[in-house]
């Protein structure tokens, strides 16, 4: 679908008189992150999932200001007025997981409930913004350096040695994620990186307290890092509550579809029986 300054491809699955999870991918994710969660779903909700600027086949039309996490949360609202959904779930990965953060506080009326898998509201000071900004333009280098397959599939390997994603390496479906992840343009990923990043996007830090939306932190048992964030979070903000999946790095869904799906379920089924 265009809209003004996009090109989104996306995938819409089931019926619209079945509630519908809107799923935000992480960053080198794509339309297909949460395929195998969808499957264990199956037919209880109906699913929006879509490629985020600098991902898959979605396209940048406009300069690279869109590709900035307020102008892509306001192509996504635009897409959901598009499609006629007034209000829907909300799920995020990573970095889907502070663009669901973003949507969820700057227009709440459109989600029901909120599942956040490994999120962040982003760096609280300038000073951590700016040095997180000097990493991410050192990665992004790497990524535009990265022009035949063999150099991105290494750059792959390098962030999957990264602690917060604990023994991802050791997944039997690890392979199958990574020629995946090679299906995107290393170009355009800088581009996300660099608009989109930790360090670009706004802190939501002091916007959290007024949240009124329910929502479930989800947290893998390896990542640390993240456990520390959202414990953080839980203090501050209402209506919240966090889950430490065990055995489990930064990417739940991946390592444990299974109990990230009956978390899912679990927290969504209460609104989804009243509004099915």
């Amino acid at each position: 679908m265009i809209l003004k300054n996009y090109q989104f491809h996306y995938s819409l699955i089931g019926t619209l008189d079945k509630p519908l999870i809107l799923f935000l991918h992480g960053f080198m994710g794509n339309i297909d992150e949460f395929d195998e969660a969808i499957k264990l779903l199956f037919n209880q909700f109906s699913y929006l999932t879509l490629d985020l600027p600098g991902h898959g086949k979605t396209q940048v039309l406009g300069e690279d200001e869109y590709y900035t996490m307020a102008n892509t949360a306001h192509a996504l609202i635009n897409l959901l007025d598009e499609l006629k959904i007034a209000k829907c779930f909300l799920v995020g990965y990573s970095m889907g997981g502070r663009l669901a953060l973003y949507l969820t506080l700057h227009f709440p009326e459109r989600f029901h409930k909120v599942v956040l898998e490994s999120a962040s509201p982003g760096l609280p000071t300038e000073a951590e913004r700016l040095e997180r900004i000097k990493l991410d333009t050192q990665i992004g280098r790497k990524l535009t350096r990265s022009l035949e397959k063999s150099d991105f599939a290494n750059f792959i390997s390098n962030w999957y040695n990264q602690p917060i994603f604990g023994y991802i390496k050791n997944h039997s479906e690890y392979d199958r994620m990574v020629e995946s992840r090679l299906q995107n343009n290393p170009q355009e990923l800088d581009k996300s990186l660099r608009f989109m990043g930790t360090g670009c996007q706004p802190s939501l830090w002091e916007k959290l307290q007024f949240n009124k939306i329910p929502m479930l932190l989800l947290v893998g048992e390896y990542d640390q890092k993240f456990i520390s964030i959202n414990t953080e979070i839980a203090k501050v903000c209402e209506f919240v509550q966090i889950k430490i999946i065990s055995n489990v790095g930064h990417n739940i869904h991946f390592e444990n579809t299974l109990a990230f799906v009956e978390n899912i379920k679990s927290f969504l089924s209460a609104a989804s029986s009243k509004l099915g």
